[in-house]
């Protein structure tokens, strides 16, 4: 098994990073946090591995940390969920705004990522709850029904969740309406 992966990014695809080590080009599917932060061509990368083994396929998955592989192998552990439903999640949720979601039982967060249905939410809901729960992560509030209202408008206005959720935790703890904590975060984006 691949555990571990150290080289300098080769090329970049839409999905995935091509690491090279010792001359040899390693095709890894990571989630689109690690895209943007690690792929320029060039760049020195170190990513935590999972080999998926399949009947016709052998795909290598890469994180940042191993926390981040850990939540994915958590995921793959839920009847129905895959690598690439699992990597999908992982690249539009933040692991912290996934493992609340789960905890909260928000599954219309979850099912709003392309590929995740209103039942895959539910099974993950179902079969990673008390583990997360076991794990200490508490059922705080996460988002209030401005926050909600908010993300579901950036998200209309084609800002990917987890964008929106980084434009969110951007803005002052102060009681605004729904029209204000927008224009802010949309101001955010603008920032240079």
């Amino acid at each position: 098994m691949i555990a571990r992966l150290s080289g300098a990014v080769w090329s970049v695809g839409d999905d995935h990073l091509v690491v090279r080590t010792g001359g040899v080009g390693f095709l890894v599917r990571v989630p689109l946090d690690v895209l943007t932060k690690l792929g320029s061509v060039g760049q020195p990368v170190d990513l935590f591995t999972y080999l998926h083994v399949r009947e016709n396929e052998l795909a290598l998955f890469g994180f940042r940390t191993e926390e981040d592989l850990g939540l994915f192998q958590l995921l793959l552990s839920v009847s129905g969920v895959g690598p690439k439903v699992a990597l999908a999640l992982l690249g539009a949720i933040s692991p912290d705004a996934l493992r609340q979601a789960v905890v909260q039982e928000e599954a219309g967060l979850l099912s709003r990522v392309p590929g995740i249905g209103a039942k895959t939410a539910k099974a993950i809901i179902f079969h990673l709850k008390d583990k997360m729960v076991t794990a200490g992560i508490k059922g705080t509030p996460m988002l209030t029904d401005t926050d909600a209202e908010v993300i579901e408008a950036l998200t209309a206005l084609g800002f990917s969740l987890v964008e929106a959720q980084t434009a969110l935790q951007s803005l002052p703890d102060e009681d605004l309406s729904v029209e204000e904590r927008v224009r802010q975060a949309l101001a955010y984006f603008a920032a240079p």
